[in-house]
């Protein structure tokens, strides 16, 4: 009997331990509002909008302690409309993100799925579009030609990310074709570095997609979510950030390049031709946030976009202007509310195009506001 008991005891003792070595953690954003847009495919609009400006998503983490200062950790993320309750992602349970590995403290991380690539891991927190976790939807640069604001993630990836070395991190990202005989057929692969000391940042990446048109819908890329359907697609970025007190500015520079261009989605209906030439954006941001309170942060960005392209009515340079201001209001430690306007206008070079903020109808004309008014919570 004695020893039953102290069997029974030990074998408690060892759970608990176990359990103690181990923890999963349930997060999210919900972010709800009303927006109006001024020119949505030749009217005006009223609209009550899900992630307006923050993605709405919630997500699932874990990690276990396997001794040696490494642990198993794995991440799973669902993104998701609060007005519909639909999924987003195209329909992906967990279109976010969805990952395993392993993680030490000295070494650093390798992990296996569903990733973000390193433009949207080092570069895009220096951008106003990107400091937000899910993105700040209004305030992309043109197409999100450059990924900073992750309209796109990168399937059958493999990652690795540094450990802070000194305020230095830096990682890379494989994306896998997984097709056989076509090794190169819709891989992607990206590589970036960040910088952090005191109240200097800096970062750097690039990224390129190889045979994004491609059949093969097992790849890294889906085709559904990609902007931009291309032979290829190669994005190189780097951007500074620079903390005084209460305010901080920052500036971000990031050329896209596209060759074999055969489409640009949700832009056909402008009727567009592209002749599979090529175009490429050069993108140049400068943004800047002050924190008036503890409870209430200003910020505004402006962005200059130049392309140059080749369609069937010959070439072209089109040029747009974005600005974007924002007021957000912490209610609480969990809760905010936010007012945030963004413009742009584009100098359209008789290309086809006509003015288009991100997440929104493309516009009748060359200009287009809107203005979202909501909330986020945090849990």
């Amino acid at each position: 009997m004695k020893l039953a008991w102290l069997a029974a005891g030990c074998a408690a003792l060892f759970s608990c331990a176990a359990h103690a070595q181990s923890s999963v953690t349930l997060y999210g954003i919900v972010d709800a509002g009303l927006y109006y847009t001024s020119n949505a495919g030749g009217h005006s609009a009223w609209q009550a909008g899900s992630g307006d400006v923050t993605g709405s998503h919630w997500g699932v983490s874990g990690r276990e302690d396997l001794g040696g200062g490494t642990q198993a950790i794995f991440q799973l993320e669902n993104g998701f409309s609060v007005m519909n309750g639909s999924l987003r992602q195209g329909g992906r349970l967990f279109g976010f993100q969805a990952y395993a590995g392993l993680a030490n403290a000295r070494y650093g991380a390798l992990t296996l799925g569903r990733q973000y690539d390193s433009v949207v891991d080092y570069l895009a927190p220096l951008s106003f579009t990107g400091h937000h976790p899910g993105g700040n939807n209004l305030s992309a640069h043109p197409f999100d030609n450059d990924n900073l604001n992750n309209s796109f993630r990168v399937n059958n990836a493999v990652k690795y990310a540094s450990a802070p070395i000194a305020g230095l991190r830096f990682g890379a990202l494989y994306g896998f074709s997984n097709e056989a005989g076509g090794f190169d057929d819709n891989r992607v692969y990206s590589a970036g570095a960040a910088y952090d000391m005191g109240p200097l940042s800096l970062a750097a990446a690039y990224l390129q997609a190889n045979n994004g048109g491609s059949a093969n819908t097992g790849g890294a890329l889906t085709l559904t979510e990609r902007t931009f359907v291309a032979a290829r697609q190669r994005v190189l970025g780097a951007g500074a950030a620079y903390r005084v007190g209460a305010a901080k500015f920052g500036v971000v520079w990031t050329r896209t390049q596209l060759d074999g261009l055969a489409t640009i989605n949700g832009a056909n209906s402008l009727g567009i031709a592209m002749n599979g030439a090529g175009m490429n954006f050069s993108n140049v941001e400068v943004n800047a946030s002050y924190l008036v309170t503890p409870t209430l942060d200003l910020s505004a960005e402006y962005t200059y976009t130049s392309a140059s392209m080749s369609n069937a009515d010959g070439a072209h340079r089109p040029k747009w202007h974005e600005v974007s201001v924002q007021a957000d209001y912490l209610l609480s430690k969990r809760t905010d509310a936010y007012v945030q306007a963004s413009y742009q206008h584009l100098n359209a070079d008789n290309s086809g195009f006509t003015a288009d903020i991100s997440g929104q109808t493309a516009a009748s004309a060359n200009q287009q506001t809107v203005v979202a008014v909501g909330m986020r919570h945090r849990f």
